[in-house]
């Protein structure tokens, strides 16, 4: 009796840990983490089109960390245990986060190994830009956050960095194009770098390098499926101060 009353106090205290862990408020990089998973998914044909957008918009939309759970629940990087987990236990497998079923402790084991590329230095504000069956665009004079997320399905996006404020050296942008398109355009004296993949579709980069060493740095990367993603410089649109403006506003 004692033995069962034991199993059913550890089991209780599995089942609060998983309802604590769930309700855990998700950040901004928890969304991105899950939006990279999805990205992959859907480069690997694990993922149709119609699939990813709808899991695209449920993981933006997602408050907590269970809410992003299912999302990725049937992909291999939502589905890996920590080495030498089983369970919570019992080899049921019932979930396969590993330790105590923290979503959030998944996250840190494999985020690293299941997004597109290293990230850049420093974190910091982000935008969100999506055009599905629709259109966005982001031009003239406006602050460049560190990192900025662009999906369009249907749609089409424009990026126009010619006019903007950089106030941080590095600057990302994740550029997914379902059946749409992406325009991306910066100052020509900027270098401007790559990480994306066509499939069925083109992912054009100028690649260029700025002869400053202090200019802003650039990465586009993301995919195009049956779309576009195009990005290079627009010449005469030249950032100028470079370094006096980092240090006003760094």
């Amino acid at each position: 009796m004692a033995e069962k009353a034991g199993h059913a106090e550890n089991a209780g205290a599995v089942g609060n840990a998983e309802d604590a862990a769930d309700a855990l408020r998700a950040s901004d990089a928890d969304r991105d983490r899950v939006a990279d998973i999805l990205r992959e998914a859907l480069a690997e044909g694990r993922l149709d089109a119609e699939e990813h957008s709808e899991r695209i918009e449920s993981t933006y939309a997602a408050k907590t960390m269970g809410e992003l759970e299912p999302i990725v629940r049937d992909l291999p990087a939502g589905r890996r245990a920590e080495p030498g987990a089983e369970g919570y236990g019992d080899g049921s497998g019932a979930r396969e986060y590993g330790g105590a079923g923290s979503y959030g402790s998944a996250f840190a084991n494999f985020s690293a190994a299941h997004t597109s590329g290293a990230p850049f230095p420093g974190s910091g504000p982000k935008e969100n830009l999506v055009a599905i069956f629709s259109g966005a665009e982001r031009k003239g004079r406006w602050r460049v956050p560190r990192k900025i997320n662009a999906f369009a399905c249907f749609g089409g996006i424009v990026i126009d960095l010619t006019e903007a404020l950089f106030e941080h050296q590095h600057v990302q942008i994740n550029a997914t194009a379902i059946f749409g398109g992406i325009e991306i355009r910066v100052p020509e004296n900027v270098t401007l770098q790559q990480k994306g993949a066509g499939v069925f579709g083109g992912f054009d980069v100028q690649v260029s390098d700025s002869t400053d060493p202090g200019a802003p740095v650039v990465l586009v990367e993301g995919a195009a499926i049956f779309g576009g993603v195009d990005a290079k410089p627009k010449r005469g649109k030249v950032v100028q101060n470079l370094k006096d403006r980092f240090r006003k506003h760094g």
